[in-house]
This record gives structure tokens, sequence and C-alpha cells, in this order.
């Protein structure tokens, strides 16, 4: 099939970028004819505060080879463009990262036109934003409502997305696509050290997870990522529970070169997330050789075994997170934890994803 992937790539940074590149190169790797159609700019720096995309020549993943940069946020006429040229594809996929692009979207689609024969799918890692504004709902509704599927990767996003179009949902577990390797074994050492790895918003929990290190001496935290909103809160939590000393703030872009060093230097990634839908952080860790401490939200309540190759508690619960931690430090866990990671490389996963999302007609 000839097959429109619409969405960011490199030099965008992050797991959707990833996602995104993955996906290309594993549906050539299928037999498909793929072209990736990205954009030059995505939404305004006002709407992100962060560093959107990382140096041209240090990607994060294998950059794909048919990929073009036509679309940006402030070029309508770039958007009908776009369209138009999709009606040569069996089959495009719109992903659909957040509201703010979906006046680019509709413009490609109506552009598109309703004599279009072929599928129009769009890929939603989140159906609607964690932290939602008042325009997320209506907009996103207007692009789901204008395609003939919809993939999601959690059953609870199935359903919200079943709420908002009439189109035909799928629901895919979503398959790795990591930023790096591990270099070498990871150091059977037990440090005492945990790691937050990822962007720092409000649903990520991060104050909880705080909260409960206070509860468990002689533990040190690393929190690495970009923290909207400055870290200027969690100086003052952290000066007001007595762990100043305790915990490293790493603000700012990981870039893939760090992310070995960083978990190298760790007994557990901690994932205390008030909300989530699904995150690759899970699957990276165990690729790092380390046992996850996470809430039972999104995906992770099925990605980590509990008691087998990390520890479940609720979310939003500071006992119950600070007893996780306590359970991981007690005698023999950690080995035994270690020993059941799973394999991390997605050779299967991508295989089903592949076969789900791209269904030929006869």
């Amino acid at each position: 099939m000839r097959i429109a992937l619409v969405g960011p790539t490199h030099p965008f940074k992050g797991g959707i970028a990833h996602h995104t590149t993955e996906l290309a190169h594993k549906l050539k790797d299928s037999g498909h004819d793929v072209s990736l159609i990205s954009w030059s700019s995505q939404y305004p720096s006002i709407l992100y505060p962060g560093v959107q995309k990382v140096p041209d020549d240090k990607p994060e993943t294998p950059v794909f080879g048919n990929v073009e940069y036509p679309l940006s946020w402030k070029n309508p006429a770039g958007w009908v463009k776009v369209g138009k040229r999709l009606r040569q594809f069996d089959m495009v996929i719109f992903v659909f990262v957040t509201s703010i692009q979906a006046p680019a979207y509709l413009t490609m689609l109506k552009s598109l036109g309703k004599s279009y024969k072929g599928e129009i799918v769009a890929l939603c890692h989140n159906v609607l934003p964690h932290e939602r504004r008042f325009f997320d709902l209506p907009l996103t509704k207007a692009v789901l409502g204008r395609v003939n599927r919809v993939l999601v990767h959690t059953p609870s996003q199935a359903k919200l997305a079943k709420t908002l179009t009439k189109a035909e949902i799928t629901m895919l577990e979503m398959p790795p696509h990591l930023p790096a390797k591990a270099k070498g074994k990871h150091s059977s050492e037990v440090k005492r050290h945990l790691l937050f790895f990822g962007m720092v918003r409000k649903y990520k929990g991060v104050d909880v997870l705080l909260q409960a290190l206070a509860q468990v001496p002689d533990v040190t935290l690393t929190i690495a990522g970009e923290i909207w909103g400055g870290t200027e809160k969690y100086d003052q939590q952290m000066a007001e529970l007595g762990i100043t000393d305790r915990v490293t703030l790493l603000s700012g872009y990981v870039p893939s070169q760090q992310i070995p060093e960083l978990f190298g230097a760790a007994d557990a990634l901690v994932l205390p997330y008030r909300s989530g839908t699904a995150t690759q952080n899970a699957t990276l860790a165990f690729a790092h050789g380390l046992p996850v401490i996470a809430t039972t939200v999104g995906s992770m309540a099925k990605q980590v075994r509990n008691d087998k190759d990390g520890i479940l508690c609720s979310p939003d619960d500071v006992e119950g997170l600070a007893a996780a931690i306590k359970h991981l430090y007690e005698p023999g866990m950690i080995e035994k934890l270690r020993k059941n990671l799973p394999d991390a490389s997605g050779k299967e996963e991508w295989k089903t994803y592949i076969a789900g999302l791209v269904v030929e007609k006869s």
C-alpha cells in the first residue's frame, strides 16, 4: 500500500516523535511504500515552553529516509497543499498529538475531499490531554468525527474515543520505541538511589514522590527531565520536607546519549503518575536493567508485574508509594526483580501492531 504518515519526527524530540519515526520504519519493513510528512514548526513556543528540537546532527533514533517537512502551524496554505497531495495515497495516518493541530488537520481533511476512497486513521497517543483546556474537547471531536478509524493504545482511551466519534476504534498496545540502548550489563550493586525520568507535569505525581521519599531515610533520588513551570515549587517542597540534600534536580531535556548513565546509577525507575495512558518509560527501564515502581494507571498496570519485575501502588497515595519504596529495599527484592525483567526488544509487539493498523481491503 502507499501510506502517508503525517506526524513529528527528527529533529523533534520526545516519545511521540520516536514512535512516529519507528512506525515509518516498521511499515516500510513490512513492504509498504511510506512517505513521512512532518512539521517544520508544530506550534507556537508560547504553548510549549520547553525545547522542541534536538540538534540536526544528533538524531535520537535512526532517521527515516523518505521524509519531508511542508507543515507549519502558521502556514494554512501549506495545509491545503498537503491535503490535496494526500489523495494519491491508499492510506493516510494522522498522528494526533494535541488539539492545537486540529485546524491544520481539519484543513487537510477538507482538502483531501469526500471523494477520497482510501482509509484515514487518527493515531491518538492521548485522545484528550491530561490537563485540558476549554477548546480541547470540541477540536478533538471535530477531527475524530472526520476519520474512518481511530487508533489508541489502552482500553480506557478506546472507551473515551467512543464517546467522541462514530468512527471504528482500534486498540493496540504500544510497542517499544526506545531512544537509547543500554551500555553493557547493569551493575548488581544496590545503590539506594532512585530515578524519575521524563517531563515533569502535575499529572506525573513528582510531588507525591517527594513526600514518599521523606518517609524512607537513606534513599536518594534524581529527577531528570523538563520541569514545566520551573523548579521553585519543588525546591520549596524539598526544603519543607528536609530532603533537599537527598534529591538531585536535572532540569531540562535529557539527550539520549545521557540515558544509559542515568539509568545505570539507579536501583529502580519510579513512575508515580496520577493519571496516564501509555508510556515507554517502563520498557525503557527494563531495557536498561531496572525494575520499576509505578502506579496502576494507563499501560503501567499491565506493563509492570507486581513483585515480579516491579512494584505497583495506587496513584496519588503517599503512604502506598512510601511502602513500595521500602518494599523494594527489603533483603533480596531488587535481585529478585532484576532476574524477572522482560524482553524489551519489541519485535513481536511491532508485528502485531502493524498487522492491526494496516488492514488491506479486498
